[in-house]
């Protein structure tokens, strides 16, 4: 019995602390190794690697660096932005903040954009957790606690017309547009502008 509670004890402590290292702070460390490409390692809030990352695995780092939870890397093989814990997992997927350039979203209000496989777009916070499930077509990041959400929206090419080669430039147009507070709740949503919103709320496009 002895035995058995040792064994119990040695597993719970193990346990935590896996979790806690998998929660555990860092930043990207980038070394060029040879033209276009880069070597990335993982840096603990001590400044000290302890993890290195495979070259032929990850083919692009754009975020912000600081020190974080998670990390958003393009990863060869998945589409769009992908965002990693200290241990490679991928957390979730992170949204485009800038329509044809590669700009992966970063942290506002601790909140970041992520993306799911249907284009919704939703939230996650500074640890890396989902708070506010994908669900919405185009949203804005969070300013003062809210953020502007369209509804029943479509592409307007700027050309009027799809290319199937060469950059395809296009706005949104929204028919309603609503608001939603931190915890994801519609404050409202009608057939509103996106303007009639954002003057309402002095919400600044940053």
């Amino acid at each position: 019995m002895k035995h058995l509670k040792t064994t119990i004890l040695l597993f719970i402590i193990s346990f935590f602390s896996i979790n806690s290292f998998g929660q555990e702070k860092f930043r990207v460390k980038i070394k060029e190794r040879y033209k276009a490409v880069n070597q990335y390692y993982l840096i603990n809030e001590k400044g000290n690697v302890f993890r290195e990352l495979d070259t032929s695995k990850y083919s692009i780092f754009l975020a912000e660096n600081s020190l974080k939870h998670f990390a958003v890397f393009g990863i060869k093989g998945e589409p769009g932005w992908s965002a990693i814990d200290s241990n490679e997992k991928i957390l979730f997927k992170v949204y485009n903040s800038v329509n044809g350039e590669p700009s992966p979203d970063n942290l506002i209000e601790n909140k970041i954009r992520i993306i799911d496989k249907n284009n919704k777009i939703g939230f996650a916070n500074e640890k890396g957790e989902i708070i506010i499930k994908p669900q919405f077509e185009i949203i804005t990041s969070f300013q003062n606690n809210r953020a502007i959400f369209g509804k029943k929206c479509k592409k307007e090419y700027w050309d009027k017309e799809k290319h199937e080669n060469g950059c395809n430039h296009y706005s949104i147009k929204c028919s309603e547009h609503g608001l939603i507070n931190d915890k994801g709740e519609i404050l409202k949503l009608g057939n509103y502008t996106f303007e009639e919103i954002s003057k309402e709320i002095n919400w600044k496009n940053e």
